[in-house]
Order: C-alpha cells, then structure tokens, then sequence
C-alpha cells in the first residue's frame, strides 16, 4: 500500500469549485488505480506557537486548511497514474485552473507502518 497525502490552503470563497476540482481528481485517481480518495475541508485548526498547518502552507487571513490522501495498492500503481497526470492524460477537455495556490501545496508518498479500523 502506498499513501499519497497532501496539505494546502484553499480561499474561503472558492471551496466549492475546490470540491469540483477534488471530485474531477479523485474520479481521475479511482480511473487510474486508486483505491480511496479522502479530502477535508478545515472545521477547527489551531493556531500554533511553533508551528501549524497554516505556518507550513503560508496561508492568509480567509483560506481554509484543507488536507487529504489518496491510497494506492502500490507505489508503482501510484507513479504509473502519476506519470499519466504529468503527460495530460485524462484532462482532455478540463480547464485545469486550480482553486487554490498549486506553490505552497505540502505533498508526500508514505508506508503505512500501523492501520486499525474499516
């Protein structure tokens, strides 16, 4: 299993062509092998004295936190759909204009090393 997870800042005003854009990727995602597709929209995110997910997206007054995964059966599912992605693949005929400013997206792959539940 391979998890893809991303942390970014979304104006307040654009969460719900956000959500258009997260629907269209995570349809994109399930199309090209994945298996579970998370976003979530901030409810309650502190404010911290040495760090916080505001400080490591630098968002502004008046954007949102928003954070989510994508759950690969592998790294190799995940870097073939990735590829595909970087080629256009799929976003024929999609505007591509991201909500949100793409430059302080916080993203990485991880193993899981312990899961409980579902």
């Amino acid at each position: 299993m391979y998890v893809a997870v991303a942390a970014l800042s979304v104006p307040e005003e654009n969460r719900e062509k956000y959500v258009e854009a997260a629907e269209f990727m995570a349809n994109w995602s399930m199309e090209h092998g994945a298996l579970e597709v998370m976003e979530a929209w901030e409810l309650d995110v502190p404010n911290g004295k040495t760090t916080d997910f505001r400080k490591a997206v630098k968002a502004p007054n008046g954007e949102k936190i928003v954070t989510g995964w994508v759950i690969w059966p592998d790294k190799a599912t995940f870097e073939k759909a990735n590829q595909a992605m970087m080629v256009g693949e799929g976003f024929e005929g999609h505007s591509g204009e991201m909500p949100f400013d793409g430059s302080r997206i916080i993203y990485g792959g991880f193993e899981p090393i312990l899961t409980r539940g579902r």
